[in-house]
């Protein structure tokens, strides 16, 4: 058979390391449920059209198409029938709460985590196939601003329950950010806001070349557009900094009061994570409100793990619009971070928290019964593959990481095999050595043992 070689940008984890994974996602999951988001999955395809619709993202769609198929091939000049993989998980959201509307409560609070598809240089934590995880607040003509407060302060609490060293979630509000560049003179507050969101990539000095080049800023204007960018507090003192210099107007204030409610209502929640930074633009123009930008202590070259927003225009049709603020994990990003740095490890690299010895091939129903007592109580079980001498059945747990072995009490001479189940038996936590008489209907493993925990890696 020849060699095969490796798909660059298609990520497969060991077991071990899927099981890292999976904790992420059940985390999300389970902290999402708790406060009352709904878990949705939309199909993996969308209509070229309305994947093209987000802008520069042409070069980066996989296109969907059958080998041998003529009906494909005329389709290829039609944007509108031709087929492509999702690349976000907010062009399938926008078009399910429109074909979906009558049947949606609103505010409809979804969360979604599934695989999307980017044709992008692969690199470290940056894949062509990976998962993504949404949490989103879509309201019907309105939502309230105290949902922007309410989604970072979930995604806060899922955060804080990864093995990570530490994150900080950096906040701005799209109003504040207007209406202080419409106050020191700008009447088009976009180019500078896409000029803004380049700082951390080129530094101040370039930035401030492309005010006064692209912008139309004066020397003046990009120097308080730079000081306003290095604004960061972690409570609300950074209104009164953007006020000193010179900034004014409803629009301000709004944005003010918008920021400040979510930094106040996150900090109740998960103290010490939350940081106002004025240099977070966001480029995408959609974003109305609060943006958010997520970075992991210690980690920052990584970039942000988690973004989003504030957005007034999701989608619309002739009846109503619907707005909505959200925030994206790029999960399989922070799952490689996390073991490319070893911060994270799986208590074990399997499920099972005990293995059935079997005596031999004649009693391995025995066995079985006791596996099934013990899966009927939720302890993950597994049956010895063969009645090997006790030494080699136990060597194999301790391969593959199972703490305990089972050993089912001798059936007397004559009997059936079938007294009743645990009685004569014991369990060993091959670790310690230590052996204790044992009933499968009764016995319980120590807590940490029951399942796999996924731990931050010892320092």
């Amino acid at each position: 058979m020849a060699k095969i070689s490796a798909l660059s940008g298609f990520p497969e984890h060991l077991p071990e390391q899927r099981l890292v994974e999976q904790h992420v996602i059940d985390v999300f999951r389970q902290v999402a449920e708790l406060h009352g988001f709904v878990g949705i999955e939309t199909r993996a395809v969308e209509p070229m059209e309305q994947l093209l619709r987000k802008g520069e993202i042409d070069k980066e769609v996989y296109v969907l198409r059958r080998l041998h198929a003529e009906e494909d091939e005329a389709a290829e000049a039609d944007a509108a029938r031709q087929l492509g993989l999702h690349f976000d998980l907010t062009v399938p959201l926008a078009r399910y709460v429109l074909e979906n509307q009558n049947a949606l409560a609103f505010p409809f609070r979804r969360y979604q985590i599934q695989k999307v598809w980017r044709g992008e240089r692969p690199q470290e934590g940056r894949y062509r196939e990976f998962y993504q995880a949404d949490l989103d607040i879509v309201g019907q003509d309105v939502l309230p601003s105290h949902q922007e407060a309410e989604v970072a302060m979930v995604m806060a609490e899922i955060l804080a329950l990864l093995p990570l060293p530490g994150f900080t979630i950096h906040a701005n509000n799209r109003k504040l950010s207007e209406g202080f560049f419409r106050s020191i003179g700008f009447a088009d507050h976009e180019p500078v806001l896409r000029t803004i969101d380049k700082l951390p990539k080129i530094g101040p000095e370039a930035t401030a070349q492309l005010l006064v080049q692209e912008a139309g800023a004066t020397e003046e204007q990009a120097r308080a557009c730079l000081e306003f960018a290095t604004i960061r507090t972690s409570d609300s003192s950074f209104a009164s900094r953007v006020r000193e210099l010179g900034g004014s107007g409803e629009l301000l204030e709004e944005g003010i009061e918008e920021l400040t409610a979510v930094l106040e209502k996150v900090s109740e929640s998960v103290p010490g994570v939350m940081l106002a930074d004025l240099s977070i633009a966001r480029g995408l123009d959609y974003y109305t409100g609060t943006v958010f930008e997520t970075f992991v202590t210690g980690h920052e070259s990584l970039g942000s793990i988690c973004s989003g927003g504030r957005y007034d225009r999701l989608a619309s049709d002739n009846r109503h619009t619907y707005p909505g603020v959200g925030l994206s994990i790029g999960l399989s990003r922070l799952v490689s971070r996390l073991l490319s740095a070893d911060l994270a490890r799986p208590s074990r690299s399997v499920p099972t928290c005990v293995l059935v010895s079997v005596a031999s091939e004649e009693t391995r129903g025995r066995s079985e019964a006791v596996a099934r007592a013990l899966r009927g109580r939720g302890i993950p079980t597994e049956v010895s593959p063969t009645s090997a001498k006790l030494g080699k059945q136990i060597k194999h747990a301790d391969r593959r990481g199972i703490p305990f072995v089972w050993f089912p009490a001798t059936a007397p001479d004559g009997a059936d095999g079938h007294e009743e189940d645990g009685a004569g038996d014991a369990v060993r936590d091959i670790r310690s050595g230590e052996q204790v008489a044992a009933d499968a209907t009764s016995w319980e493993p120590p807590t940490a043992d029951r399942g796999v925990e996924v731990r931050p890696s010892a320092p």
